[in-house]
């Protein structure tokens, strides 16, 4: 088996993953005061053992691909989580240690389904765009309607622009709005309901639901590009082999004609 071979193998994979996860574990209880206190230098040591791992890794790979290395985003990724890891603690960098924990976020180059989320929500991002432009614009016209009716008797809530529109946006998460803003704004205004119940509506029920179905919609578009993927790669297997095949019988053929 050669280097390229081995990097590309299932059960490499499969490995690197099993370290992302007990990397993780190990950040987990670098947190816990206990555990540092009975095994906090073998918790260190273990720590460093898998961030040389990673290492390595990155390094037979920018060995194997070379330049194409950075062709793929998943490698760019892979290469920034452990290169911010590799970042000095001392001198004003300290607070980086913490950012350690991305690490667990290879999780995601790893395995493949996470992978697929990812590429399915980054996909639906330009739509995504344009359905929170369709919110703000709901947003800022709910909040003048907001500030215009109730300013004077509700100045905390709603006596300016920004404050009607944090409001709404605690309506909209259904956040304590009832209890907490519309039934007493209702105690004092009490056709606020024709307000708040269509804002709730439209904004709760429909848009964000818009921007749920841009997501999933996105994500099944990405496994069937991984599916088509997969199965134009096997066929062009079987057509090499069938081919290999195909000579092989012609060379069989030629050496029968010659006796």
């Amino acid at each position: 088996m050669n280097l390229k071979s081995f990097v590309e193998a299932p059960r490499f994979s499969s490995f690197i993953m099993g370290v992302i996860i007990f990397n993780a574990i190990l950040l987990g209880l670098e947190t816990s005061r206990v555990a540092m206190a009975h095994a906090g230098g073998l918790i260190v040591l273990l720590d460093k053992l898998c961030l040389a791992i990673f290492v390595v890794e990155l390094l037979l790979k920018l060995f194997v691909h070379r330049l194409r290395f950075f062709r793929d985003g998943w490698n760019i990724f892979d290469f920034v989580i452990v290169g911010v890891s590799l970042v000095p603690a001392a001198q004003g960098f300290s607070a980086l240690r913490a950012l350690r924990i991305l690490r667990v976020l290879r999780l995601v180059s790893a395995a493949p389904r996470l992978r697929r989320v990812v590429e399915g929500f980054i996909t639906a991002l330009p739509g995504m765009a344009s359905v929170f432009s369709l919110m703000a614009l709901i947003f800022y016209i709910g909040a003048v309607i907001a500030t215009k009716l109730f300013a004077y008797s509700f100045p905390d809530w709603f006596g300016t622009l920004g404050r009607s529109g944090y409001s709404l946006f605690q309506i909209m998460t259904l956040e304590s709005w009832s209890m907490g803003i519309v039934r007493p704004v209702m105690e004092v205004y009490p056709l606020a309901w024709m307000f708040f119940i269509p804002f709730i509506m439209v904004t709760t029920f429909a848009v964000v639901n818009l921007l749920v179905g841009l997501i999933v919609n996105s994500m099944q578009d990405a496994h069937h590009e991984e599916e088509n993927a997969e199965t134009g790669a096997y066929r062009d297997s079987v057509n090499e082999r069938l081919i290999a095949i195909e000579e092989r019988l012609d060379r069989l053929l030629e050496q029968q004609k010659g006796k």
